[in-house]
């Protein structure tokens, strides 16, 4: 058996950075670096990568993590598992109910709550289930023009849609018309997803820009919050669509706030997101993100440090 210790397993694929920020981490917390495994080796499907036939089996060491055509065999007691795209969570599920099963220490082996977070309609239903705030949601799949319009009208006539798996803010839009809303219909369906409208929060800062927050939740408790400023008040807040990022203390926050994350976090099963939300309209979560990326300013000491200590205790 090859190499064993702590193993970085991510898409290799993924360019967003967070493999870097987390084997970074690692080096800081243990003073070596993890060992860095291409989890697309271990999805059900493969095509889009490497060709998968990864195995994971028990040892008394902790776990066997192989991958006969590279050759790659190593044993581990720790994995983080991470930067996983949100459409290719779901080939992951066998290789985390086998890391579970063998008691090997991390927080990437809640499939159900990667489910539930990543799929924005079961997010829906778990805080609608638990009484979690979010402003009014519909989910849609194909309806037809009226139908849409319907819901359209009867959220207010301002709303946001979004596909249900999606990242970055990508293929969200501000709908105020209904040849907006006719627009948005289309798209998402030449790419065959259901997608949500829900209304507008309303959550802008007194000069008109949209502002709201992400609070990163570890273990049951608010561990870092930064508030997200957008210029054009049609974009959401993302940073990839151009948000500035400021963190802020905590108990900064508008009251609630933090208890509300949490709330959020637990909803759907996760020991580990960062949940964005906004202070107006009694207060409101938009989503729970699994995989959370580490671009905005203190992120490595704020929260990847933390996140992989988590996994180093005897109880992580």
């Amino acid at each position: 058996m090859g190499r064993s210790g702590l193993v970085l397993m991510t898409d290799h694929g993924s360019t967003e950075g967070s493999r870097e920020t987390l084997a970074t981490a690692v080096r800081r917390l243990t003073g070596q670096a993890p060992f860095l495994l291409d989890a697309r080796h271990f999805m059900s499907g493969g095509a889009a990568g490497p060709a998968g036939g990864g195995r994971v089996r028990g040892t008394r060491d902790g776990v066997a993590l192989e991958v006969p055509a590279e050759g790659l065999a190593l044993t581990a007691r720790t994995v983080l598992l991470y930067e996983i795209p949100p459409h290719r969570r779901h080939e992951l599920a066998d290789c985390q109910r086998l890391l579970r099963e063998h008691g090997i220490r991390s927080l990437g082996t809640a499939t159900d709550g990667w489910r539930a977070a990543t799929d924005k309609r079961l997010t829906v239903e778990c805080f609608t289930r638990d009484g979690v705030r979010q402003m009014p949601t519909v989910t849609l799949s194909r309806p037809t023009r009226a139908e849409a319009a319907e819901v359209f009208e009867r959220l207010g006539g301002d709303v946001w849609a979004r596909p249900a798996l999606g990242m970055s803010g990508q293929d969200v839009f501000h709908v105020t018309t209904r040849a907006q809303l006719a627009e948005a219909a289309d798209r998402y369906a030449e790419a065959g997803t259901a997608w949500l409208l829900a209304a507008d929060a309303r959550n802008f800062t007194a000069d008109g820009r949209r502002h709201q927050y992400r609070v990163t939740v570890l273990a049951g408790r608010a561990l870092r919050a930064v508030e997200h400023v957008q210029d054009d008040p049609d974009q959401p807040c993302n940073l990839a669509r151009g948000a500035v990022s400021t963190p802020l203390p905590v108990d900064a926050l508008p009251a609630g706030l933090a208890e509300l994350a949490v709330t959020a976090t637990r909803s759907v099963g996760l020991p580990f997101a960062a949940v964005d939300l906004a202070g107006e309209s009694g207060g409101a979560v938009f989503e729970v993100n699994v995989h959370p990326a580490f671009g905005s300013p203190g992120a490595l000491e704020a929260v990847a440090v933390p996140y992989v200590a988590a996994h180093l205790g005897p109880t992580a």
